[in-house]
């Protein structure tokens, strides 16, 4: 089955098969049974394989070489670089920031670390000169040295970071620093490391790709034959959370739609397969940042391939065993936040004529956590989700304290470890602060007692255990890995021998440790949540103050956060910001802001890639395009393509309806630009306007979005139920209070933390509607859930 999808055939088709069924890895008892007849082949072997045993051990080359002023050692040169931006960043050092530097600069020589932060500091001082939008985030933000060299932007002194999370004297792997790029500069950023350390000595991290529940039913569907139809409706209906689980089948089975397939024996053998398959590696991918690098050549030490991207190496070890090997990782991540941010100062300068440093902005203005506690904040980063909408009038963020706690709140990790409700009803006063133990007091006290931070599970097993911070932060990393069991249940034992020395009862210190293992694997570090939430406070800053801005970048940088290009244009809209059409005479590549509106770019039509915008571009350059007609001969584009163009509003300047224009096209394409206008071949004929649906049609089939029509605009009139409760209606309802309403699908989630509860988003004209579906009412309608667009 694998060497058919390997090789995009079927079962019958496929010419690749071995020839018998000998290929396979055998265990010891079948080989010897193999060779009982030649006893010194296996005693041979044995010897051969003991000689080949090694010992993976590469601290000494770890780190490039690092170039310095002549006569420079690498510790001189970074701490007298400390100090001197340690007074620049500060003014005054304190006693404090004082103790903090020295603290992590005798930290950083014993472990070895100085060449590792040099390397980090100048790419960050490469993309600053280069105006590349870039900050590091993660456990670094932990460390005073990483901040005050312009790594990170969180103060660790303000913030009140434990460093243990970042550095500690046990660390068996380089610690992370992980920096955020915007997603249009990155790729500059990894060229320069390339050409700094050049690709014998720079490779990307690989990750492995594995079958998930929907692909190992189209994969093995294609295999055997299925019909198409048939196996795009099974995948389509599998939980997207369904991986891994092996349960497939089970799950398919139970859908009265399928439960007749599920009597043969061919669909149960079908389903066994996909089962199997389900997180079965299938691929090596470039994993989305992750960079390494060396002193000596990557080949002396990591297998390689070259990437299917051009100019690309790629090192075949995942993050894992990067960390494993102690080899550096540098990861450079695509964010696309940061593309919009610096887009959108931009047209603020632009338009405005000042100056905006998102940076110095004040962080306490009340219209901006208003607007959060409304919920307004689709394309604000980190808190537009429907959890987190959910979530935000209830926990109402006054400062940017508590923006770190919400973003860190509607996470995997402290819904696995049943810390989101306690810690709301702690806020709003309606439950007690407790604390599992006294010992957790003064480091859980910020969060009310609960557990919502990776440094906050660190504290506590030395709290609780006496755990040293290198063994708290082995036992976190632990329990966040796969495959880790018997490294967790070894630790176990160690936190609970901890716990009993340290005078802890043996039911308290139980409940502690399952409260860190339901957390660890999903949570914040406080520090990376402090760095998101100084990224969330600026775009929703943006939203409120200078919104054109905001969207039009907003569309400009799609795909990004929760919602499809149709919800921000709508949002935008509601915000009273007119969206207009794309405009043969008009449009650019991207969005543009034109008179207080905002100008579609031809980015958004499908068909018109890159090479057709460049000839639109250039050949309007000697003057406007004064018909179709003229497009047409001027352009020479493909039929196709101006078709769409057609269908989207390019050519509404002309004055004729689009049914029309497409007429037009037709009659065009049979001409040569010598021939008569059409208006004098005769070929003029009258054709009815398109109806809004019509348009609406065309609008969705050409970009996927409506400027002019909302779904539910167009259909509210065909719909049989009148007296349907608006979005708009639902917040002066009493609750309670039983409604019909109907809306635009924009999202679907059925997360495995939820216990069976379906969560849908819908929209109608005026603004969107938050669904919860019980268990049992999700399984009865199933099928319409997941393939019904309006409901």
């Amino acid at each position: 089955m694998l060497t058919c999808i390997r090789n995009h055939n079927t079962l019958d088709e496929c010419a690749e098969l071995r020839l018998n069924a000998e290929f396979y890895l055998k265990s010891h008892s079948e080989m010897d049974a193999l060779f009982r007849d030649y006893p010194v082949a296996l005693q041979t072997a044995q010897e051969l394989a003991q000689w080949c045993n090694v010992t993976l051990e590469f601290s000494d080359y770890r780190f490039p070489v690092f170039s310095l002023p002549e006569g420079e050692s690498a510790s001189n040169y970074l701490a007298s670089l400390s100090w001197r931006m340690a007074r620049e960043r500060y003014g005054e050092i304190t006693s404090e920031v004082e103790s903090r530097v020295a603290e992590e600069l005798d930290l950083i020589e014993k472990l070895d670390l100085f060449g590792y932060f040099l390397i980090v500091w100048d790419i960050m001082e490469y993309a600053k000169r280069h105006g590349i939008p870039a900050q590091g985030r993660g456990s670094a933000a932990n460390s005073i040295i990483a901040y005050i060299l312009g790594i990170t932007k969180v103060d660790p002194i303000k913030s009140r970071l434990f460093l243990g999370r970042f550095l500690n004297e046990q660390m068996s792997s380089v610690p992370d620093i992980d920096i955020d790029v915007s997603t249009s500069h990155r790729e500059e950023l990894i060229q320069y490391v390339y050409g700094k350390y050049g690709n014998e000595h720079a490779a990307m991290v690989c990750t492995y790709v594995t079958f998930q529940s929907r692909n190992a039913i189209r994969e093995v569907g294609k295999v055997l034959g299925m019909p198409v139809h048939v196996i795009d409706r099974l995948a389509r209906s599998v939980s997207w959370y369904g991986y891994g689980s092996g349960n497939v089948g089970k799950e398919l089975s139970g859908i009265d739609e399928f439960k007749s397939y599920f009597e043969q024996v061919p669909w149960q053998e079908f389903m066994t397969i996909c089962g199997q398959l389900e997180n079965f590696p299938r691929h090596i991918s470039i994993h989305n940042g992750g960079m390494l690098i060396s002193s000596c050549l990557l080949s002396d030490i990591v297998p390689l391939e070259k990437a299917t991207m051009p100019g690309r190496i790629v090192c075949q070890w995942d993050k894992d065993g990067i960390a494993d090997a102690g080899l550096i990782k540098i990861d450079l991540l695509g964010l696309r936040m940061l593309s919009l941010l610096d887009e959108a100062r931009v047209l603020v300068e632009k338009e405005h004529g000042v100056v905006l440093d998102l940076d110095a902005l004040p962080q306490d203005d009340v219209g901006v956590y208003d607007m959060i506690c409304r919920c307004d904040t689709i394309g604000v980063f980190q808190i537009e989700s429907r959890a987190q909408m959910q979530t935000l009038p209830r926990t109402r963020p006054r400062s940017i304290d508590d923006l770190t706690i919400e973003v860190s709140l509607v996470r995997p990790g402290p819904i696995q470890g049943n810390m989101v409700h306690p810690y709301i009803r702690r806020r709003n006063g309606l439950e007690k602060v407790t604390y599992l133990h006294p010992r957790l007091e003064p480091i859980l006290s910020e969060t009310l007692g609960v557990i919502l931070f990776q440094e906050q599970v660190i504290q506590a097993a030395i709290a609780i255990a006496n755990f040293t911070p290198g063994e708290a932060d082995q036992l976190r990393r632990a329990m966040s890995r796969k495959r880790s069991n018997d490294a967790v249940e070894c630790l176990r034992e160690r936190f609970m021998q901890g716990a009993m020395a340290n005078d802890v009862g043996e039911e308290c210190a139980e409940r502690v440790f399952a409260a860190l293992g339901g957390f660890a694997q999903y949570g914040f570090c406080k520090s990376h949540a402090a760095g998101f939430a100084l990224i969330c406070y600026q775009s929703a800053w943006l939203k409120l103050h200078h919104p054109l801005e905001f969207y039009c970048a907003l569309l400009n940088n799609q795909p990004m956060g929760f919602y499809s290009t149709e919800v921000v244009v709508h949002d935008a809209q509601r915000h009273g910001i007119r969206i207009l059409t794309v405009d043969a005479n008009l449009s650019d590549t991207a969005c543009s802001i034109e008179n207080g509106c905002i100008r579609l770019g031809f980015g958004y039509v499908k068909k018109v890639g890159a090479r057709a915008v460049e000839v639109i571009l250039s050949q309007r350059r000697y003057g406007p395009y004064l018909s179709l007609e003229d497009f047409y001969f001027r352009t020479e584009l493909d039929s196709k393509v101006v078709e769409n163009l057609i269908l989207s509003g390019a050519f509404d300047f002309c004055g004729e309806s689009r049914r029309g224009l497409l007429w037009h096209l037709g009659v065009i394409e049979k001409r040569s630009p010598c021939e008569l206008p059409l208006e004098s071949s005769g070929a003029v004929v009258s054709l009815p306007q398109m109806s809004p649906l019509e348009e609406m049609r065309c609008d969705y089939s050409v970009q996927e979005m409506s400027t002019v029509h909302h779904p539910m605009r167009v259909l509210r009139e065909r719909l049989v139920e009148k007296e349907l409760v608006r979005s708009s209606d639902l917040s002066v309802l009493e609750d309670g209070a039983r409604v019909k309403l109907a809306g635009y699908v924009i999202m679907k989630q059925r997360p495995p933390t939820a216990k069976g509860f379906a969560f849908i988003t819908m929209e109608d004209e005026e603004g969107i509607i938050n669904v919860v579906i019980r268990p049992d009412v999700y399984e009865r309608h199933r099928q319409i859930c997941i393939f019904n667009p309006v409901l």
